[in-house]
Formats: structure tokens, sequence, C-alpha cells
């Protein structure tokens, strides 16, 4: 088994706010990330795909697709917006890092169609990644 892993980058925002609680606990709970404006991340996404090599190619998947994959998937719909209002499949969700990375297993997971998805590593800061695994996808 061989994995390949792709790194990409992208901005956005988000607010870390649950409708439910009041706006104390909220605060007291999400702390800065409450604020109402928002605070901005540079993301980084690493995407892991596990798999054979082509006999022909030598390749687990065409990187080039994986690439573009990304782009359309990821910096399309996720870059430079606000997490929470510009990401319809985020809606109704608080757009942790944990929930961002979910949705973007959902959102690769049915395009890779060489090897098989292993593992999406987001980044929020350097010292701050989630792990999205094959068993621990949603």
């Amino acid at each position: 088994m061989i994995r390949i892993t792709r790194r990409i980058e992208f901005s956005a925002a988000h607010l870390y706010n649950n409708p439910k609680l009041s706006p104390e606990e909220n605060r007291r709970i999400f702390g800065k990330c409450n604020n109402p404006h928002g605070h901005g991340h540079n993301y980084t996404l690493e995407v892991t795909v596990a798999g054979e090599p082509d006999p022909v190619t030598g390749m687990v998947l065409d990187l080039k697709e994986l690439k573009e994959i990304l782009q359309r998937e990821i910096i399309e719909r996720m870059d430079h917006r606000f997490l929470n209002y510009e990401v319809p499949e985020l809606a109704g969700q608080i757009p942790t890092t944990e929930n961002v990375a979910q949705l973007i297993w959902k959102l690769l997971e049915p395009k890779i169609t060489r090897g098989k998805l292993d593992r999406v590593r987001l980044y929020e800061s350097p010292d701050l990644f989630v792990d999205c695994t094959r068993n621990g996808a949603a």
C-alpha cells in the first residue's frame, strides 16, 4: 500500500456561535472565536490517498487530477469565504476545524476514483490540526 499526499492552502473566516445558547454562554464557551464579525485563518489542507501504483503509469492516481479536484471542491468553495454564511454545506453547523475537515472528507471521497481517500488533515494554525480518516469519517 502506497500513500500519497497533496497539500493546499486556503484562507477563510468563521464564527463559533450556537443559537441554542445564550450570548453569555457562547462568549464563555467560545471566547474570541465568538466575535460576531468572525475571525480568519490561513488553513493548510493535506489530502492523502492510498492504493497500489498502476502498473502502466507507476502512480496511485494522477496528481494533476487530484489538484483539479482540490481546486474545484475546496478552493473554489472555501477560499476567501465566510464559512458560516457562504458554504451551504456548513449551514446550521458551527464551522469548527473538526466540522470543516469532515465536510472536506465528504466532498472529496466520491471524487477520488483511483486509490481511496485515506486521510484529510486540516491545519487551522501551525500548531493545531485535525485528522479525519477512513475509520473516523462521518
